[in-house]
């Protein structure tokens, strides 16, 4: 959900205040170029990142109501960063979409251990995983909200979050 402040700060550029807008993208850039960066690779994060923000400007005057700013940007972008794995011919499915954890697997990291940060990036994780790990531990995204973000039911989410969960266990057991 997005902050009070940034919610006046979306009144004000749907309104036509260019400094309000300027301000949006501003805040929003680093962690929306971060969560593309892990989709689509730092070689083209700039370049989806960067479609993403002119969407935002763009469509920003149509999003109905402003407290759902932070997720819709992340719903776009998404949708820019998957548009591209699609053009790019690089989007690895998800053989085990489905699977349940195991319990007995070894535990992950903690959200401020640096391995954490390091498998997230792994190459190991489909796509389609990293974004529901990014939205759900990096962006404090709950899973319903996440669902919503890259529109698929939430029980896919489920199933996408275990087997990303599953793959990062077997990294940092071997890690």
């Amino acid at each position: 959900m997005t902050p009070p402040d940034e919610t006046a700060w979306v009144v004000r550029a749907q309104c036509g205040d260019r400094d309000a807008l300027e301000q949006l993208l501003r805040r929003i850039q680093p962690p929306l170029h971060g969560y593309v960066s892990r989709i689509v690779g730092p070689t083209h994060a700039d370049d989806v990142a960067q479609e993403a923000l002119m969407a935002v400007a763009r469509k920003l005057a149509w999003l109905a109501e402003p407290l759902v700013f932070r997720a819709w940007v992340f719903r776009i972008a998404s949708r820019a960063a998957f548009s591209h794995l699609r053009r790019t011919k690089r989007r690895a499915e998800d053989p085990l979409d489905g699977e349940l954890l195991d319990a007995a697997e070894a535990p992950l990291p903690l959200p401020g251990d640096a391995r954490l940060h390091e498998l997230l990036d792994s190459s190991a994780l489909s796509p389609a995983s990293r974004a529901v790990l990014l939205l759900h531990f990096r962006e404090e995204m709950p899973l319903a909200e996440v669902a919503a973000v890259l529109e698929i039911p939430l029980g896919t989410v489920k199933s996408r979050l275990a087997y990303g969960l599953k793959t990062l266990r077997r990294e940092f057991g071997s890690a």
